[in-house]
């Protein structure tokens, strides 16, 4: 089974993973969806986040922009981070489970500047 985590405002994909208002964890097994949990963003700090994903069993983790910082942190821990995504949540998982949804490296480098991450 694989685990992916969508940042999501709205069931659409966040323009920013820390800022947004929730996560929906999708449960896949064979590139088939087989179960949808959606769960409170807990706060955003340095680290938390990454950290508190691993602790969930995820696999990938989907979002429009994403700092540096959070990508270091998924990457020590061997989870696939696509960044620059956008539209519906769920659609996004499936273009990933296809292979057509690629990142694009929409890295967010300044937190005060977090609007314009992602656009």
């Amino acid at each position: 089974m694989m685990r992916i985590a969508v940042a999501s405002d709205n069931g659409m994909v966040s323009r920013h993973f820390g800022h947004c208002e929730a996560f929906i964890i999708f449960d896949v097994e064979n590139k088939q969806i087989v179960k949808e949990e959606t769960i409170a963003n807990p706060g955003h700090r340095p680290g938390f986040l990454p950290n508190f994903l691993s602790d969930m069993g995820v696999n990938a983790v989907i979002s429009g922009g994403i700092g540096a910082g959070a990508i270091d942190i998924f990457n020590e821990k061997g989870i696939e981070v696509i960044a620059g995504a956008s539209g519906q949540a769920e659609a996004a998982v499936e273009a990933y489970l296809q292979g057509s949804l690629k990142s694009t490296g929409s890295v967010c480098h300044e937190h005060r500047h977090h609007d314009e991450c992602g656009g």
